[in-house]
């Protein structure tokens, strides 16, 4: 099969011992050797609280790395629209867009969690303090055409935690605000052709008429998948944070596509978790961290730095500590690169993506680079 585009999901982690400023310089230049590596995209993550994590303005880092590189596009993914107001993401992608100088990618997505994920996380939670419920997979894993579906996995919510996100960002308690809405208005703004029902004219400077190209990344077959397809915009499906869904919002996107002047077709990237080595042995060591830094996020709602393969040797973990992050362990693909190739051709295959994202998460920069360097390689 032709190989299709490969690009960069950047988490923009702060590693164990490091600092955010630093953490946003390994970013650039992470991009600096994707770029020559031949990737698409680099996009990057928007993520607040964390203690390990410089990405809470990856849309201010986006127009530096854009400096620092040749051709490879840059992007969000996602904006998280619930943190800002529609016309803010409109002009953010203008000021992104005239900045890179070859324009940008508006990857939006949604906020949350909303009322309805709430109440099962609250009930979750009573059954686990109850104990009727242990945490871990519900179910068994299954296999789709070489592709991992793992079973879903019960962790505590931090419902605190959310809460307190959602009011140190502004966020509306409840539900997120109507998502069709806000992407109808950012697209509005984009076109210069937003209507303000008070009928003043609104130009959104410098948002209209700017190189943007808008995505949707989401991670069911809910609203995301169909607002994508219903304006005829590129969508990610997330198979890296919910690996459970990917084959349902692939579909719902699909069926829900109307062509537009952007697209006659849909457009699919399928985003992995994937850290790639010389040989399986050598990827597995490096990747085994990955479990205790997703530990921290699912247990809680933030994450720690991310801690180096020593640190996790000296850790003491077990087997409960397995079943809460179960999942992404099973569908996240390391290896050799011949390895990792067969199982990335899978996903692409099985899902019909036309770009795969790559999301790579390692102590070293030099670990990171090395593995996006032997993916690019074997790819061609």
């Amino acid at each position: 099969m032709t190989a299709i585009p490969l690009s960069v999901l950047d988490l923009v982690l702060v590693p164990e011992g490091g600092t955010p400023a630093a953490a946003l310089a390994e970013s650039v230049e992470l991009a600096r050797a994707a770029d020559r590596a031949g990737y698409a995209r680099f996009w990057l993550a928007e993520h607040h609280l964390y203690p390990g994590g410089a990405g809470a303005a990856s849309y201010l880092l986006a127009p530096t790395i854009a400096a620092a590189t040749g051709s490879i596009r840059v992007g969000t993914a996602v904006i998280v629209i619930d943190n800002h107001s529609p016309l803010q993401v409109a002009e953010i992608a203008g000021t992104a867009a005239a900045l890179t100088g070859r324009g940008f990618d508006l990857g939006i997505g949604r906020g949350g969690p909303g009322a309805e994920v709430r109440e099962r996380g609250r009930a979750s939670n009573a059954r686990l303090e109850g104990g009727d419920l242990r945490p871990g997979p519900v179910g068994p894993s299954h296999t789709v055409d070489g592709v991992v579906v793992p079973a879903r996995v019960v962790h505590p919510f931090a419902d605190v935690r959310a809460g307190l996100n959602d009011r140190l960002l502004s966020r509306t308690p409840g539900d997120p605000a109507d998502f069709g809405e806000q992407v109808d208005d950012v697209l509005g703004f984009l076109r210069g052709d937003y209507r303000a029902p008070e009928g003043v004219p609104v130009v959104a400077t410098p948002a209209e008429g700017a190189d943007v190209e808008v995505w949707i990344h989401g991670s069911s077959a809910g609203v995301s998948a169909e607002v994508a397809g219903r304006n005829g915009l590129r969508f990610g499906a997330n198979y890296h944070s919910v690996p459970q869904t990917v084959f349902e919002t692939v579909a719902a996107y699909r069926e829900a596509f109307v062509p537009s002047a952007e697209l006659d077709r849909p457009h699919l990237a399928v985003s992995a978790d994937v850290l790639v080595a010389d040989t399986d042995d050598e990827a597995e060591r490096l990747a085994a961290p990955f479990a205790l830094w997703l530990h921290t996020v699912r247990t809680r709602y933030a994450a720690d730095p991310f801690p180096s393969p020593q640190t996790f040797a000296r850790f003491p973990w077990t087997a409960d500590h397995t079943a809460i992050v179960a999942d992404r362990l099973e569908s996240r693909i390391v290896g050799s690169p011949a390895t990792v190739v067969r199982r990335l051709r899978a996903l692409a295959a099985a899902t019909g993506a036309d770009e795969l994202v790559v999301s790579t998460q390692a102590h070293a920069l030099a670990d990171r680079i090395r593995s996006y360097e032997l993916l690019a390689d074997a790819w061609r």
